[in-house]
């Protein structure tokens, strides 16, 4: 049985069972992050659970045939031999990008049969979307399956002494090392569900290269599947295999990756898989107080799904697996993402996304790694190890801050600095080994931030 140690979203899962104004559900996510997996441990809390696969040209048939919700029922129930006046029951509509028409039904699940607790999953749901077929907005809910983070990491690994450990705050000092040894081979091998496993099972991280090879091809043929013509499909090809190497870096879309595709057709190629979750454009913010408002005329930083598979496309496994120094790997681009990807994976809702903050004055820019917003506060994240006074774009940063509290992941233990800016501004700095990058908001709180 999954539990909230499994998967994250398992107990979001539970409380949308339970909530007395729930809707159908969109679970979205790119293809191999766990959604069938997860709902199919999810469908053990019902007395009945029916599972439809739209992939499946019976299932797929019933959907079109019919567009009244009620006999849609009457005709699943009985070709799936379960009860339809059995009331504790689950329907997943898996794959439901396969039969657009469907998406168009979930508004009367809501209206017509409130009781029936319906899940549908799918990839790629915004490029079907289109005049006659449209999300049904107010009669769903929406939540975001990621990789695995760090924690649900643990307990795959079986590693549940450790496990305690990161749930305790503080940590303890003696289960330091340990814990960033694991997190050193969680960055190695990232969150994909399915490579995670089979290291689990087997503990060979080169048997994983099948693993990431055959992910990479699954989601070039399914975005293709989308391409409006054959010179989309080429410049989707080319991102897909392009973005691991230009992961963690601030791009440009003319030429990407040493190609001679121009800014517009780049532009949209990268928005078409962002919208397959396959990766995110990260716009830098100049802000240091809420509302923060991404600045979309300066370049993007990007951020691919999963930093095992940047590791893997980017031929970096071999200086993981040598170095205890993570910070040094990839001109620390390899941390950096892995943290911003520790901050998405415990975040459901579609409209949570990634900040930076950044300064362009001539002779003296800044850029900041991260931003949350906390409380109503933004609070700037740096990841990076060494002295405190080096971290210049963070003191800029604190400066016109209406707070005093920055957050610093690094290679060391847990502790707090009292620092001062060149103004003389003081502020406390906390320090987080960077195995804690999902714990960031409970530290806050430990704080009394």
């Amino acid at each position: 049985m999954f539990t909230e140690d499994n998967r994250l979203i398992y107990s979001e899962l539970l409380k949308w069972k339970n909530s007395s104004t729930r809707k159908p559900m969109l679970l979205r996510g790119a293809r191999q992050v766990g959604k069938t997996t997860t709902v199919d441990a999810f469908g053990k809390e019902y007395r009945q659970y029916l599972k439809v696969n739209l992939e499946n040209k019976v299932n797929a048939a019933i959907f079109r045939e019919h567009d009244d919700v009620k006999q849609l029922l009457e005709v699943l129930f009985f070709t799936h031999g379960k009860n339809i006046d059995e009331k504790d029951t689950l329907l997943f509509i898996d794959e439901i990008q396969e039969v657009p028409e469907a998406v168009n039904l979930l508004r009367y699940f809501y209206e017509d049969l409130p009781h029936l607790h319906v899940i549908a999953a799918g990839s790629l749901l915004e490029t079907i979307f289109n005049r006659r077929i449209r999300i049904p907005v107010g009669r769903v809910e929406y939540r975001i399956l990621r990789p695995l983070s760090f924690p649900e990491f643990l307990h795959a690994m079986g590693e549940k002494p450790a496990l305690q450990q990161f749930k305790t705050a503080p940590v303890a000092d003696f289960a330091h090392d340990k814990l960033m040894e694991l997190f050193r081979l969680y960055v190695l091998i990232g969150g994909m569900p399915e490579a995670v496993f089979h290291y689990a099972k087997h503990r060979d991280a080169g048997a994983l290269r099948n693993i990431y090879n055959t992910l990479l091809q699954a989601y070039i043929d399914d975005v293709e599947k989308y391409a409006r013509n054959e010179t989309f499909v080429h410049i989707i090809r080319h991102i897909i295999r392009s973005m691991n190497l230009e992961s963690g870096s601030r791009i440009k879309f003319q030429n990407f990756g040493h190609s001679n595709y121009g800014s517009r057709e780049v532009r949209e190629a990268l928005h078409t898989l962002e919208k397959a979750m396959l990766l995110h454009l990260v716009y830098p913010s100049i802000d240091t107080v809420l509302p923060l408002k991404p600045d979309l005329r300066k370049s993007p930083r990007l951020h691919v799904l999963d930093t095992g598979l940047m590791n893997h496309f980017a031929g970096l496994q071999t200086d993981l697996m040598l170095t205890t120094e993570i910070d040094k790997v990839y001109y620390g681009k390899v941390i950096e993402h892995i943290v911003g990807q520790e901050l998405l994976a415990s975040q459901f809702n579609v409209l949570n996304e990634l900040h930076f903050w950044t300064r362009d004055k001539k002779g003296s820019s800044a850029e900041v790694d991260y931003l949350i917003n906390y409380n109503g506060k933004v609070i700037p994240i740096e990841v990076k190890s060494g002295a405190t006074g080096t971290l210049r774009s963070l003191h800029l940063f604190m400066e016109s801050a209406p707070h005093d509290v920055a957050v610093r992941l690094y290679g060391g233990k847990y502790n707090i600095d009292y620092v001062q800016t060149p103004s003389g501004k003081k502020f406390r700095l906390i320090n987080l080994p960077y195995y804690l990058a999902s714990k960031i908001e409970n530290y806050l709180t430990l704080n009394a931030v």
